[in-house]
């Protein structure tokens, strides 16, 4: 269970591109004020996501990659 304060966690990991883009959206929809944080291991993410983010109107608060993962943490700036 999650807090109101705490991100909002998808895990893309294993999907390709359009899957972890079409998770960030439905999340972004239900996720109130939270950050969405997205993990993927898709590299086309690396493309699709910031994309997504600036034509969805969010704002990318940060995007970092570790071992193969990519992470980015999503704020809906619309409602």
């Amino acid at each position: 269970m999650t807090g109101p304060d705490e991100d909002l966690l998808v895990d893309a990991r294993g999907h390709h591109c359009p899957v972890p883009t079409l998770k960030l959206r439905r999340a972004l929809e239900g996720a109130g004020g939270r950050v969405v944080r997205l993990l993927a291991d898709d590299p086309m993410a690396r493309i699709d996501v910031p994309h997504f983010v600036r034509e969805a109107g969010a704002e990318l608060v940060e995007s970092t990659e570790s071992d193969g993962v990519l992470t980015f943490r999503v704020r809906r700036t619309q409602v």
